[in-house]
């Protein structure tokens, strides 16, 4: 077949999505988007984002929507106020039973699996702006092709196992392949808040830098990596993302399985 009379990025009205049909419609996300670089502001009622079922789906669906929009040419990923995501752990010695039937858990997970696999699928570069803790889904950022972070923050995993459920929605992908393995599994098991400076030395961060310069040296870089052609930021990001997109697709679904496993047994 021949391709000779296509006309070059041709446009097909309601094919894929455009920035106007996304733009407002996350109660959980804010953006705007200027010479191709779209930045996602994440929160709650105009607070740090606090994490819930609500946040979990529309984030899933944003990333499938940043994919498929052609004209998004960068990613800057940041929160509102001191925090980037929430709430912390409340470490004690009760733990909740968390519990859900196999129905409820085919549909969240089959969700959760989409979050960090649809986060992946974006071909653009990703700059995450950390402004403060993130103590639920820090892999998010951290999956990020640069990361910088305020001073003030800081990373932990308060969902999973300090609160009673098994770490396998890709948090066990994610940080034993940022942090090393052993670090990885102490922070998965312990509920440890790793700060801004021990994130630097770890190799999850890039920058720490005071808050007012956090959002300008993002862009800053933004604005840098976008002079180079397109093809080429393209083909970059997903060249560097490769050897996650592998583990991710090998580990997560199983990871799932045994998290879900856990939740839908019975309890007497």
């Amino acid at each position: 077949m021949s391709h000779a009379h296509i006309p070059h990025k041709v446009k097909i009205p309601g094919l894929r999505p455009e920035f106007k049909d996304y733009c407002d419609k996350y109660e959980s996300i804010s953006m705007r988007r200027e010479d191709g670089i779209l930045e996602i502001t994440l929160g709650t009622e105009g607070g740090p984002l606090q994490w819930g079922r609500l946040p979990h789906a529309e984030l899933e669906d944003l990333f499938a929507n940043i994919h498929r929009d052609r004209e998004n040419q960068l990613v800057i990923m940041t929160g509102t106020g001191d925090e980037f995501t929430g709430p912390p752990a409340e470490l004690s010695s009760n733990r909740e039973v968390h519990h859900m039937n196999a129905d409820d858990w085919a549909d969240l997970g089959w969700e959760s699996k989409g979050l960090l696999t649809n986060l992946l699928t974006i071909d653009i570069p990703m700059i995450s702006a950390v402004n403060g803790p993130a103590s639920r889904h820090a892999e998010m950022p951290i999956m990020c092709d640069i990361v910088l972070a305020s001073e003030n923050a800081s990373f932990q995993d308060s969902a999973h196992f300090v609160a009673g459920l098994v770490p396998g929605d890709g948090v066990h992908v994610v940080f034993p392949t940022v942090m090393g393995l052993n670090r990885g599994r102490y922070f998965l098991l312990t509920g440890q808040v790793v700060n801004a400076q021990q994130a630097l030395e770890y190799g999850l961060v890039n920058e720490v830098l005071p808050k007012d310069q956090l959002l300008p040296r993002a862009w800053e870089l933004a604005r840098q990596i976008m002079q180079q052609p397109e093809i080429n930021r393209r083909y970059a990001r997903i060249m560097l993302t490769e050897d996650l997109r592998k583990r991710m697709s090998e580990l997560l679904p199983y990871g799932l399985a045994l998290e879900g496993l856990a939740m839908t047994r019975d309890i007497d």
